[in-house]
């Protein structure tokens, strides 16, 4: 049986996106809602009982307006709240991201992984547990990155402020002989081409947004709740929703009318 509800999909602003872009690809019949809580951007230097107050109000909100499904399109809200919404959702098919420590453990060459991420991402019990899991024998150098997330809720995809910004924040990396690359933040395939100027062309970038798609259809296929045909979809901000339309045709490929989001 077909289920035509909508899947809701939210991150702390529009880095969530890129995660987006990849289940229209990958499910072009779902109807997708989409939740930017870009009055709270960014979810890096936030508490994790923050995190998890924004998670259950943006789920409860998505709930309400029809979500068959929740994809939480953000690494530092999936370490902080996923355990807790699956808790209270128990019913609810919940998809979480997590920085691709297995597969840029498998693809190195060097035996150094760098990460870019969230200084909340790189903090999380869930990302020592990765390591843990899959990183016995590389080397992981992880590189917090403030300020990057805010280039791109801008839009400012390449700027020389966005370029400053990652050249002091791989320099180090690949001094230390990294050849793997892990995008730890949905914001960052954003900057792709930018980094792919910046870094030797042997440097592997790795992130997850693909693997979440994948995942997403397993998950509504095994339990018989695929769509079979989309409507528009619809976007909401907890910051100015001017703010979000204005970055729409460049991180999403279209114009959309958005919501204001008061939760």
């Amino acid at each position: 049986m077909a289920d035509n509800a909508p899947i809701g999909v939210f991150d702390s602003g529009v880095g969530g996106l890129s995660v987006l872009r990849e289940i229209r690809a990958r499910l072009p019949n779902e109807t997708l809602f989409y939740l930017a809580d870009s009055g709270h951007v960014p979810y890096g230097e936030k508490s994790p009982e923050f995190i998890r107050a924004r998670c259950r109000a943006i789920a409860e909100f998505l709930l309400e307006q029809g979500a068959k499904a929740l994809v939480l399109a953000c690494n530092t809200a999936t370490a902080a709240g996923i355990a807790e919404l699956r808790e209270l959702y128990p019913q609810v098919p919940l998809v979480g991201m997590e920085p691709a420590v297995k597969p840029a453990a498998q693809a190195t060459r060097s035996g150094v992984v760098g990460v870019l991420a969230t200084t909340g991402t790189l903090k999380s019990a869930k990302f020592a547990a990765l390591l843990d899991r899959f990183a016995s024998d590389v080397r992981v150098v992880t590189q917090p990155c403030p300020g990057l997330v805010e280039c791109v809720e801008a839009g400012e995809l390449d700027t020389p402020k966005t370029r400053a910004l990652l050249e002091h924040f791989v320099q180090p990396l690949l001094e230390q002989g990294c050849d793997t690359l892990i995008l730890g933040c949905t914001h960052y395939p954003f900057i792709k081409p930018l980094l792919l100027e910046l870094l030797p062309s042997t440097v592997v970038l790795v992130d997850t947004g693909a693997a979440v798609a994948r995942h997403l259809q397993t998950v509504l296929g095994s339990s018989g709740r695929l769509g079979e045909a989309s409507a528009a979809p619809r976007f909401w901000s907890s910051g100015d929703p001017r703010r979000l339309a204005a970055v729409l045709p460049v991180l999403w490929g279209d114009t959309a009318a958005v919501d204001y989001f008061p939760g």
